[in-house]
């Protein structure tokens, strides 16, 4: 799987750009607050219709502007796919595929598997729950429609459930409703509980093998699933907390708490970690990303590496670099000296500035 091109209008600082891409390496260059990341973000919208950095669409288009466009094209199994996505202020994004519109963003989930890698990644182990369960959410709506499914059901059914929540506060006579969003819960929060937990455990296990590596053995790594609740008590779990969720005026126990903790000698990474430890966990993660969409899919995934290199020692960076080896790779930074002197294999530079492809394709 390859991302051919992107064109781009409006989008972000460019007002107008088109970038053909290398199978092999690629590496934009520039100084800081170019549009570099902007590139980027453009290719993971293209595969995934949401921003890496989790912005509206508003924020996207060029300031000034009331529209951009994206269109993209990839290689996959052979066949080449155009994706085109229209994003106007006011209104839901345009999706069409090979020039016939969908109705739903979900469909283009899947299409184009994309590993996305910044700096920002530190936040899936130092920040809350929020940002893992955002990681398991993307990853899995990527791999496995039937997840993709039973998660957006759920999400409905939450948002149903929690807008009653605050209605009994003011008539007491709802509270019988209840019953029926509890079973739709129970019903798609079991499946969602199921799947992560398979999905963690495989995670965990090339994880575990990627950290030994970057360590030289020398530092373990566990990745521990924390549900909320488990599949088989989350119906008695959410009958138990009506009182609590009515009072609170919103539902306080299912998948939508769900966390999953890093333990490394013992010790929860996230709080007793040094920052050292939480970039190789960092790391270890996002290379056992790779691996796992790679045996879900049969294809090695499109890589985004965003400025990584210059927060990585030259250890990692070497077994970064060496383990990515055959995969469509494109590379942000700064400056190609740090590539040239570790004799680095490059296939194709872009010169970026203020939102100009102003030398690219060399």
């Amino acid at each position: 799987m390859i991302i051919k091109s992107i064109e781009m209008s409006n989008f972000r600082n460019y007002e107008r750009a088109q970038l053909e891409f290398h199978e092999g390496t690629n590496v934009l260059f520039g100084d800081n607050a170019q549009g570099k990341t902007n590139v980027l973000e453009a290719i993971f919208v293209g595969g995934t219709t949401k921003s890496h950095k989790g912005s509206k669409d508003s924020e996207m288009i060029k300031s000034g502007e009331k529209e951009a466009h994206i269109r993209y094209f990839i290689e996959k199994r052979g066949r080449t796919l155009k994706v085109e996505i229209h994003m106007k202020k006011g209104s839901s994004k345009g999706i069409a595929i090979d020039g016939l519109p969908i109705k739903n963003s979900n469909e283009l989930l899947g299409l184009s598997n994309i590993v996305f890698f910044s700096p920002e990644d530190l936040s899936i182990i130092k920040d809350g729950p929020e940002e893992r369960r955002r990681f398991i959410n993307m990853e899995l709506c990527q791999l496995n429609k039937a997840y993709l499914f039973y998660l957006t059901q759920y999400k409905k059914v939450l948002k149903q459930r929690n807008a009653l929540l605050k209605q009994i506060q003011d008539n007491k006579d709802l509270r019988n409703t209840l019953e029926i969003w509890n079973s739709q819960m129970t019903e798609h929060g079991k499946k969602i509980i199921g799947i992560r937990e398979e999905f963690i455990e495989k995670l965990n296990e090339m994880m575990k093998k990627k950290h030994a590596c970057l360590t030289g053995g020398k530092e373990q790594i566990d990745l521990i699933y924390h549900p909320n609740c488990s599949q088989n008590d989350f119906e008695n779990q959410l009958f138990l907390s009506e009182d609590r969720d009515v009072f609170l005026g919103t539902t306080t126990v299912g998948p939508h708490r769900d966390d999953m903790i890093f333990i490394t000698e013992d010790k929860d990474l996230r709080k007793y970690g040094s920052q050292g430890q939480k970039r190789t966990a960092a790391l270890s993660l996002k290379m056992a990303e790779i691996e796992i969409v790679e045996n879900a899919i049969g294809e090695k995934p499109i890589l985004l590496l965003d400025d990584v290199l210059s927060e990585l020692d030259r250890n990692r960076q070497n077994y970064l670099l060496e383990n990515i080896k055959g995969i469509q790779t494109i590379i942000t930074c700064t400056g190609l000296e740090e590539f040239i002197q570790n004799k680095i294999n490059i296939d194709r530079t872009f010169e970026i500035v203020n939102g100009n492809v102003v030398n690219g394709g060399n």
